[in-house]
């Protein structure tokens, strides 16, 4: 039994759903993540079936490998120079198709590739649909050089939005800090509701020894959801987002 006929029905369905999208000669970027990984096996399997030419380019050593395992021929982005699409998962969505990432620790990256992209599609499963982001925390990566400074800045900069007395937790692989693929760590915000995103990011932005945070705005063209009875919803920017109908419509 392959690992994509093992995989969560919903997964499943987004991202068989998101490979249907592509064509012969297509330029694709590669996510990163659980779904994101069930998607390019099924890409692969297209790709062996029908002789399908692409180009691609990953958004992590994982997925890079992944890939390459499966059959895809792998390319650095600059070598490509622009893609088509980028495909990739996200760890929530709003209604305006704002994502938070990086819950794979490969958000720098997934952003870079998904900015150099003329479409980017995300695949998710119902749970990752939310009214307001924040619940999932909020991956930021930083330099090792002042990590310590970088925190309370960050720290002081969510005092500004109303955000205080909040978390910000250093991630972990194991006892030791983990390493992005950048050779850099991240922090995770644990802020409950992001009321306001577009402020977030711009105060985010503004702190020196911050490298990017996981925060998408106005990225994403096109979400699939994908439910347990195998069937998918696709997602516009201001839809009417029913969390319960996604996960219960058509059983």
């Amino acid at each position: 039994m392959s690992q994509s006929s093992q995989a969560d029905p919903a997964k499943l369905a987004a991202a068989r759903a998101a490979v249907a999208l592509v064509r012969d000669g297509m330029r694709l970027g590669l996510g990163t993540g659980s779904t994101a990984s069930i998607m390019v096996r099924e890409l692969a399997a297209r790709v062996a079936a029908e002789g399908l030419g692409l180009r691609c380019a990953a958004t992590s050593t994982a997925t890079a490998k992944l890939a390459e395992s499966q059959g895809l021929t792998v390319e650095s982005l600059d070598a490509i120079g622009w893609l088509d699409m980028t495909i990739d998962g996200a760890d929530e969505v709003d209604p305006q198709l704002h994502l938070i990432k990086g819950g794979g620790a490969a958000h720098l990256r997934e952003k870079v590739v998904a900015a150099a992209s003329d479409r980017m599609v995300v695949i998710a499963d119902p749970g990752k649909v939310v009214e307001v982001l924040g619940a999932f925390p909020l991956p930021v990566e930083v330099l090792q050089f002042g990590f310590e400074t970088t925190r309370k800045l960050i720290r002081r900069a969510l005092e500004g939005l109303d955000l205080g007395e909040r978390d910000v937790l250093q991630r972990l692989s194991g006892s030791d800090a983990l390493v992005t693929d950048e050779g850099n760590f991240i922090l995770d915000l644990h802020l409950g509701q992001i009321p306001d995103p577009a402020a977030l990011s711009r105060a985010l932005q503004g702190i020196p020894g911050i490298v990017e945070h996981g925060l998408f705005l106005g990225m994403c063209d096109l979400v699939i959801v994908g439910r347990e009875d195998g069937s998918v919803v696709e997602l516009a920017r201001d839809a009417d987002i029913d969390a319960d109908m996604l996960a219960h419509e058509g059983e």
